[in-house]
């Protein structure tokens, strides 16, 4: 792709779809935020993507993210004058503008909010992020695993509420006092982490998010187009793997510590009759197991979509009755090492067993 290039206006609706793919779960398909798109496109307003690789070294890159629920986030509009508070504190701190923005996980809500803040301050969204999903925790990230810091941190609420972290024992210490904060916020918050150097995205980031989840989101409306299979091209373009075809037949789930948590179990269908799949999820889905068999986990993606459209369906949605089918794409390389296993692994979760993969290359 060229250094720097405009998002065109029929790309947005791809680029959702993907994103909620990406999701793994956690926030499906980012509805409000694309009509928050919609609406700034209508406006004038126009998103830059720009290769990681063409920032310059010395470039000050604002990483940008939800923190929350997903469900919490479904309770209302995005506004663009929120999500740009975190922005404007980080910039105040360190005392000059940034040069670009760029999403903490490319996955459901996170993966366009940086497109919102980039069109209202005609900044270019770098095409990358550090996960290559969505994650739960901020500290689960490619930066972070590279030995990066997560201060100082900006956070604000959608009232007058506004919290800034300059110095932390770790990065799960700001994820963890944080996340408290956050749900005294109403398990909801714009926040922006430490900005990251041009050198920093190029070395350490998940190159091509963006342009991956528009890609992944044209397969499937070109799917729908042709009256072909929606999970059979997202498998494509993937090399993913049918994990599973089923009926949602039972699901718990709750929302507490500004996470939605809980499991779902789907019978089989077709080829996959009689068998059960259960898949236990964290914001995100984290491991699924087929008839008492650990078949899929955490980093590996967990994509649970709907059997006809091949749209996302996520952890605050998921309900008895839909027909589903369950994919599994391979996660970036830099979350199976053992620096990112030790963050993003089965373990990181709370699991009580290693991290094992249904793609033949975990390394």
């Amino acid at each position: 792709m060229k250094p720097e290039r405009q998002i065109e206006p029929e790309e947005l609706d791809a680029l959702a779809i993907g994103a909620g793919i990406l999701g793994t779960g956690g926030g499906t398909h980012p509805y409000l935020e694309l009509l928050a798109l919609r609406q700034l496109y209508r406006q004038g307003h126009r998103v830059r993507l720009i290769a990681a690789d063409a920032l310059d070294d010395t470039d000050q890159v604002a990483e940008l993210g939800y923190m929350g629920a997903p469900l919490v986030t479904k309770e209302r509009l995005p506004d663009p004058k929120h999500i740009i508070r975190p922005v404007k504190m980080m910039e105040a701190y360190v005392g000059k503008p940034f040069n670009a923005v760029m999403p903490s996980e490319v996955g459901a809500e996170n993966g366009l909010l940086p497109l919102i803040v980039g069109a209202m301050m005609d900044l270019p969204v770098v095409d990358a992020d550090t996960m290559g999903r969505a994650f739960p925790e901020m500290q689960m990230s490619s930066f972070v695993i590279n030995g990066l810091p997560l201060v100082p941190f900006a956070m604000a609420d959608i009232r007058a509420n506004e919290h800034f972290m300059l110095k932390a024992e770790s990065p799960i210490w700001v994820e963890r006092l944080n996340r408290r904060l956050c749900t005294e916020m109403g398990a909801m918050a714009a926040t922006c982490r430490p900005p990251r150097s041009g050198l920093e995205v190029k070395k350490y980031s998940v190159k091509g998010s963006t342009s991956r989840a528009i890609r992944l989101g044209k397969a499937v409306l070109d799917a729908r187009q042709t009256h072909s299979d929606p999970l059979d091209a997202i498998i494509g373009g993937e090399n993913g793997i049918l994990l599973f075809t089923g009926k949602v037949v039972d699901v718990e789930r709750r929302t507490s510590a500004g996470f939605v948590t809980g499991k779902a179990e789907i019978h089989g269908e077709g080829e996959f009759l009689g068998q059960s799949f259960v898949v236990d999820f964290q914001n995100e889905f984290t491991v699924g197991v087929i008839d008492g068999k650990r078949t899929i986990m955490v980093p590996d993606l967990i994509c649970i979509l709907d059997a006809s459209s091949g749209e996302a369906i996520g952890t605050e949605t998921i309900r008895y009755g839909l027909r589903v089918g369950i994919v599994a794409i391979a996660a970036d390389k830099v979350l199976k090492g053992p620096e990112g296993l030790a963050y993003v692994g089965p373990r990181a979760f709370g699991y009580d067993f290693d991290f094992v993969s249904p793609f033949a290359s975990v390394a």
